[in-house]
């Protein structure tokens, strides 16, 4: 087992667009401890996303490795992937990704129901009261604002204590003031849980709070072709 909480080794992936390959990671190798926040830092198109997509278990590498707090999900079956990534890694998007038809309350708890937690309504009181939004439990994701929506989608992913969360621009749809009140929440929560944080961003702001920063160019992490201990 790697003493590390995320271990990827030489990971490259591509897709093809317009009869075109286009390699979009280029053997990324990184080693991520647990309980840190790092950040992935690069312009729009450098491979951020995509890397954040593969390290979750959200898609897979052409080639190479990914271990997460000891288990390897390269070739885990997507029927042993979701429980995994359920109890494991919680994920907070640019675009909020809240479910339309289910309340702020029923958006939160729902990761929870899926594990059978009998505290899942608990823990989302609890976590509404933590981030403020306590009385808007009700409402549906139309009839809150941006802020308060990634304040949600927060609380979402931290229903179910994950090791690991990752963020991808989670500030990236709103504006700095609530831009703002979003990132000081997420340290704040992340801290008080432990939680491995890593998030992408083009934010030099945001990355200056990390403990530790990798940056993307073109694909590759920028100026090394070694393992980025981070």
């Amino acid at each position: 087992m790697s003493i590390h909480g995320l271990e990827a080794l030489q990971v490259s992936k591509s897709y093809i667009v317009d009869s075109r390959q286009i390699t979009v990671l280029d053997n990324v190798n990184i080693m991520i401890p647990g309980g840190s926040f790092v950040v992935i830092e690069g312009k729009s198109g450098s491979g951020k996303s995509t890397l954040l997509s593969l390290l979750s278990g959200l898609d897979k590498p052409d080639t190479g490795k990914i271990n997460l707090f000891g288990t390897d999900i390269t070739n885990l079956s997507e029927d042993k992937l979701a429980p995994f990534r359920n109890q494991t890694i919680g994920y907070v998007f640019q675009s909020f990704h809240l479910v339309p038809s289910l309340t702020a309350f029923e958006n939160i708890t729902f990761p929870a129901e899926l594990n059978k937690d009998r505290q899942a309504a608990a823990k989302a009181i609890e976590l509404l009261r933590r981030v403020d939004l306590l009385k808007r439990k009700n409402n549906f994701p139309h009839q809150l604002s941006g802020g308060e929506k990634q304040r949600i989608a927060i609380c979402r992913a931290l229903i179910n204590s994950p090791q690991i969360i990752f963020a991808d621009e989670p500030t990236g749809n709103l504006d700095s003031t609530n831009g703002e009140i979003v990132m000081q929440l997420l340290l704040e929560l992340r801290q008080e849980l432990k939680t491995t944080l890593v998030l992408a961003t083009h934010s030099r702001e945001i990355s200056s709070k990390a403990d530790s920063v990798a940056r993307l160019v073109d694909g590759r992490i920028e100026n090394s072709s070694e393992k980025v201990n981070l």
